[in-house]
């Protein structure tokens, strides 16, 4: 509650750490408590911090096949690197939450704003954008449970 509609990062850790603590790293809609501080790190500007947590974060759950391949928990593994300008690295997570969801209109977009990072063709910057926008106009976007009550961090609303 504290981390997706409070937004109140700093006491969101400090629980999510307890129920670490008392539960271990235990699932809340399809995430670990982890995943959610590595939420939180992200919106506190603590880019290094969300980096690590979501790297381990995606690196456990895929090794130990606990879920199948999700496409957020990709997303916001490159939203960390996007923050820290690791442009390579987080086209190609980007890329592996748009294997599993083509549709992913925010992968699209912050791949996109890479590209330009880089220095990319603007045509194909455009290209993308327009993909992005049309994806979104058709409801493809971070597909969580509670977004149809809250915008997810990083969350882009093109369809508007």
């Amino acid at each position: 509650m504290k981390c997706i509609f409070s937004k109140n990062y700093k006491d969101a850790i400090i629980d999510l750490e307890e129920c670490i603590r008392l539960y271990g790293n235990g699932y809340r809609m399809d995430h670990t408590y982890s995943f959610y501080i590595g939420l939180c790190y992200l919106q506190l500007n603590e880019y290094a911090k969300a980096e690590k947590v979501l790297d381990d974060y995606v690196n456990d759950i895929y090794k130990n096949r606990q879920q199948l391949e999700h496409p957020t928990a990709y997303f916001y593994q490159g939203i960390a690197k996007y923050e820290l300008k690791k442009w390579d690295e987080a086209i190609a997570i980007f890329d592996k939450a748009l294997k599993i969801y083509p549709e992913f209109s925010d992968a699209k977009v912050y791949k996109a704003i890479c590209w330009l990072k880089q220095g990319k063709p603007k045509e194909e910057v455009v290209a993308l954008i327009d993909k992005a926008k049309e994806d979104a106009k058709k409801g493809f976007s971070i597909n969580e449970d509670n977004t149809i009550y809250e915008t997810y961090p990083y969350q882009i609303k093109l369809n508007k």
